[in-house]
């Protein structure tokens, strides 16, 4: 059985700016560790080799890779978030939204009251549910 299972995101060099954007839009959010890469290190120095932080109680880890890669995210995977007011989720969606691409607009499908579905200008994709 696997020990954890935490969702592992990839950046070139704005590790930082997302966490940070991430961890300021839902209460409880925090870095709970980070660190850089430094002197004579394969990545630019500064720059983030490992940060672990939590969005709603789920685990991720975010880190800038020295190597570029010919691929990004993709909105395959997304990480979806029930949102407890209407409020919360406009203001996820208002600043995630920002430089990003809609996918699905804010509206009711149905399904939800509200939903959206964006890629934040990171390029890591979202679902923004009201619950």
């Amino acid at each position: 059985m696997a020990h954890s299972i935490t969702t592992f995101l990839m950046f070139e060099g704005t590790a930082e700016e997302a966490i940070n954007l991430y961890v300021s839009l839902f209460a409880g959010a925090a870095i709970t560790h980070i660190e850089r890469y430094g002197p004579d290190e394969q990545g630019a120095e500064g720059k983030v080799k490992q940060a672990r932080f939590t969005l709603g109680g789920h685990n991720l880890i975010g880190y800038d890779s020295p190597i570029h890669h010919n691929f990004t995210f993709t909105p395959a995977i997304s990480l979806f978030v029930e949102c407890e007011s209407e409020a919360e989720l406009n203001a996820a969606f208002t600043r995630l939204s920002e430089g990003g691409a809609l996918l699905m607009p804010l509206d009711n499908y149905g399904f939800s009251t509200k939903f959206a579905w964006v890629n934040d200008r990171f390029g890591v994709s979202w679902q923004l549910n009201l619950a």
